[in-house]
């Protein structure tokens, strides 16, 4: 939660609008929705839509294209991307990767399903998103993590979560193991849960492994992103190979 701390901070500096919005943030549990949807309806300083925790797709492309070589245009490989909020992961993934794909963003903040709507339809001016790959899609929906209730079990070959888990365990570890429920009942057993974060091995694996059984749990270090360490932690089905992060 280092760098979540630390963006928040730039966040506040790099608009002003958002300095007291970022205190409260900083004080408080990251898993209340109110709190996100009053920072996604900031605006946001210059001309990016998105807003990125960590990191963005630039950075995880490396990690994220071996997984999506196999896929083939009649079908597309399924990622979802739990607690999306306004990140540029799920609208690179669309919009610049060369396979095909079939994204779910899931967000339980409205205002961030309808900003990134508006990005993906080009409202407000913008210009709409191009596939990467004419096959790809994307879809947006407002869903909590913590009960995908809309979504079937075994229907993701790939889910992502960047900072979810970072976010929901400040209100306490329950609130995370279910979040991880979650992401392996709609995970396939032969796919990849991917766990993106700035919390040591030391801290993470036991709780993964704890709340994994089962599942083969792995974590491969990321960066260093301007001057801060990430790990992403891989959770996969055991039928499937273990590989290394190509960037």
């Amino acid at each position: 939660m280092a760098a979540l701390r630390r963006a928040l901070q730039v966040a506040s500096r790099a608009a002003g609008t958002r300095r007291a919005l970022a205190g409260s943030l900083a004080g408080s549990c990251l898993a209340d929705r109110c709190l996100w949807d009053k920072l996604h309806a900031q605006p946001r300083p210059g001309s990016v839509p998105t807003f990125d925790w960590f990191f963005g797709y630039e950075e995880a492309q490396g990690l994220l294209l071996p997984l999506l070589q196999g896929a083939q245009a009649a079908h597309p490989l399924r990622v979802l991307d739990v607690g999306c909020g306004t990140s540029s992961l799920s609208v690179g993934l669309y919009a610049k990767c060369p396979h095909p794909v079939d994204v779910l963003g899931v967000d339980f903040s409205p205002v961030a399903v309808a900003h990134m709507n508006n990005i993906l339809e080009g409202g407000q001016g913008q210009t709409p998103l191009c596939p990467g790959h004419p096959a790809s899609r994307l879809r947006f929906m407002q869903a909590d993590a913590q009960n995908l209730e809309p979504v079937a079990s075994g229907s993701f070959q790939l889910v992502l979560d960047k900072g979810t888990w970072d976010a929901v365990a400040r209100g306490g570890l329950p609130g995370a193991y279910q979040l991880l429920s979650e992401c392996l009942r709609v995970l396939s057993p032969q796919g990849t849960l991917i766990q993106f974060s700035d919390e040591d091995p030391d801290v993470r694996l036991p709780c993964l492994e704890q709340g994994s059984p089962g599942w083969s749990v792995t974590v491969q270090e990321m960066g260093p992103f301007r001057g801060i360490t990430y790990f992403a932690y891989l959770v996969q089905g055991s039928q499937r190979q273990p590989w290394v992060f190509a960037g």
